[in-house]
């Protein structure tokens, strides 16, 4: 069998990753060729500096009444897996952007892109660039375009040979655009193709088209990375309420789990047995965040407030003696993340309530992210507040990766989260995690057995109880007690072998 893997994101590739996807596409593909299937990756050219390439063929693709010329490389080989990508200006023009921000238009840029990428991912199926393909599997909004071309356009005959499978790995971001009258739009892109608006509409905006809602209506087979969370989806969101679920996809999703469409597969975890972080120390970490803390002040003219009180409080820490306990959070700065963390309270915001509980059991609280410039901001503030708090506001591999074996307790209170690897990451560490009892989370930790899980039926009741159980948390952790050796042992153990993913993929998705 050979399957090939179509994304936006690879973490196998340089400079070539956003979010957890990347993670997926990096490990998944050598999971799958220890069963003997062999693997092609795709991903498009962002102009990556340190990529190696090596000409396969140019692919003539069909696009906006134009006939584009766009390269497929091959960057890599080894173990049955094969690497690509394809190059065009469409890609690189961004200085190595993976996405762009369209506040006026949404996605409107990434669309043209994605587009763009798909029709040469079906030409190069079509003219057998890459030969011998037995089943496609897209992810996300950004390759859904070839499920489109797959079921419309007649020229595609080889393509509709084969078995599709679509993977969502955040259905909060669909990729909506319009079907005419604009740049960026589906006819626009392909002027020709005369399609079935019914079944690629947005639910919400029928004059749009949605890439996302097409290509799970299109494919064989539409794989969520979590069994709660294929659950979840089928049922309609209520925000005001803090529950997210099918995002206006739900009928969809209903649908495909009807027809025997729909699967849950939890996504896995790397297990590197001869890996130890158990030498670093804490103020080592402090000296590698005060590093990045200089390299994200050297990106503007002036000195930003989150920088400045971050490297105040890192100065201070290095200053002192501390014995306490560590929490720490690893993340994307998104309502997805810390919706539940904004929470009103008497005190300010959840956070603060946190903070002041960590405050009075002797401990730390370290955060690392960036994304929304609202939370950013907010974050800022709370550090500002509270002298046990440090909010390191950028992306650097290592603070993450270093953290974890540094930390006694992770907070991973997501509004909604489809499966998460950070708490895969921090339980493979020894770090028991505090999550919001939600889609793959869900599914990874077990409440009292491999560390805290709290729930809610309303935004505030879900603060309330994320605050409560972190408290319960604290007092076990700062008694060192057996209860939370017993957990920091089994969350230790837990194993999400990407082994047993593949295997899944191959009796639920692909065969």
């Amino acid at each position: 069998m050979h399957v090939i893997l179509v994304a936006a994101e690879n973490d196998r590739l340089p400079n070539c990753k956003v979010g957890g996807v990347a993670d997926v596409i990096r490990d998944v593909p050598y999971a799958l060729a220890q069963l003997g299937i062999k693997v092609s990756v795709v991903t498009p050219d962002y102009g990556q500096a340190a990529l190696t390439r090596n000409l396969v063929a140019d692919i003539a693709v069909p696009f906006r009444q134009h006939l584009e010329t766009a390269t497929l490389w091959s960057v890599e080989e080894s173990n049955n897996v094969t690497q690509y990508v394809i190059s065009h200006s469409l890609f690189s023009e961004h200085h190595g952007a993976i996405y762009c921000n369209d506040p006026h238009q949404p996605f409107a840029t990434d669309a043209n892109r994605f587009a763009f990428f798909s029709a040469a991912v079906a030409e190069l199926i079509e003219h057998e660039l890459i030969a011998d393909i037995d089943v496609v599997h897209l992810h996300d909004w950004h390759a859904a375009v070839v499920a489109v071309l797959r079921q419309f356009s007649p020229r595609f005959k080889r393509l509709k040979a084969l078995k599709t499978v679509y993977t969502v790995h955040n259905l909060a971001l669909q990729g909506i655009r319009p079907f005419n009258h604009d740049f960026s739009s589906l006819e626009s892109w392909f002027p020709t193709l005369t399609y079935d608006g019914l079944s690629i509409c947005d639910p919400k905006y029928p004059h749009c088209f949605n890439p996302m809602r097409a290509a799970i209506n299109l494919s064989d087979k539409v794989h969520v990375v979590s069994p709660n969370y294929a659950k979840e989806v089928m049922i309609p969101s209520h925000p005001e309420l803090g529950f997210f679920g099918g995002e206006g996809l739900e009928s969809d999703m209903q649908h495909a789990s009807h027809e025997g469409r729909l699967a849950g597969i939890l996504n896995g975890c790397v297990y590197d047995e001869s890996a130890s972080d158990e030498n670093l120390t804490f103020a080592d970490y402090l000296a590698l965040a005060e590093l990045h803390v200089f390299q994200w002040m050297a990106k503007s003219s002036q000195v930003l407030s989150r920088f400045y009180i971050a490297h105040q409080r890192i100065l201070a820490w290095r200053g002192e003696a501390f014995n306490g306990k560590l929490i720490t959070s690893v993340g994307r700065l998104t309502d997805q993340k810390a919706l539940i963390l904004r929470q009103p309270t008497q005190s300010g915001i959840v956070l603060d309530d946190i903070a002041k509980v960590a405050e009075h059991q002797g401990a730390r609280v370290v955060i690392v992210g960036s994304g929304d410039p609202f939370l950013e901001q907010l974050f800022t503030e709370v550090m500002a507040r509270h002298e046990n708090v440090l909010f390191l506001n950028g992306y650097g591999k290592a603070l993450g990766e270093q953290l974890y074996p540094l930390g006694d307790l992770f907070l991973m209170p997501s509004s909604f989260e489809p499966c998460g690897i950070s708490q895969m990451l921090a339980m493979r560490a020894g770090q028991p995690c505090i999550v919001h009892k939600v889609g793959g989370l869900s599914d990874t930790v077990k409440h009292n057995e491999t560390g805290y899980c709290f729930e809610g039926e309303t935004l505030a009741e879900q603060g309330s109880q994320f605050i409560a159980i972190f408290e319960l948390a604290l007092a076990d952790l700062v008694g060192d007690s057996e209860k939370y050796q017993q957990l920091r042992q089994q969350a230790r153990m837990q194993r999400f072998d990407w082994s047993d993913v593949a295997q899944k993929y191959c009796e639920q998705l692909y065969r």
